[in-house]
């Protein structure tokens, strides 16, 4: 087991996600369950969450908690840039349709769709 200042060194991701409801921003880190804050102003919500980041740490400690390593990603792995799906014929349909009627391919449309959903979740 590492040291509670070990444990603070630890390159542990986070996140920030607007409040587009209330203002502000929400973070976390999505290693350390129930590790989350938030802050009027970005530099507030990381303040808070690193403020968070030493108290869930020092309670697992005391409690014995497992304390998760953060998450290393494979800098070495390439992407092609290519993947199959297999989706329902109506689903395919639907999506054909769609593209036609905006003018684009279906994998244009497709990629579209699918960057318009990651932004709504990362914004």
């Amino acid at each position: 087991m590492k040291t509670f200042e070990e444990y603070m060194a630890l390159p542990y991701r986070m996140e920030i996600i607007p409040d587009q409801e209330e203002g502000g921003y929400g973070t976390r880190y999505p290693e350390l369950s129930g590790g989350i804050s938030c802050g009027e102003t970005i530099e507030a919500a990381i303040a808070n969450l690193k403020d968070a980041k030493k108290a869930w740490l020092m309670a697992a400690m005391e409690d014995g908690v497992n304390i998760p390593e953060p998450t290393v990603e494979d800098t070495g792995k390439t992407y092609s840039g290519q993947f199959k799906l297999r989706i329902p014929r109506f689903l395919h349909k639907l999506l054909s349709e769609q593209a036609k009627r905006e003018g684009i391919s279906m994998n244009q449309y497709c990629m579209y769709l699918l960057s318009r959903n990651h932004v709504m979740h990362t914004a």
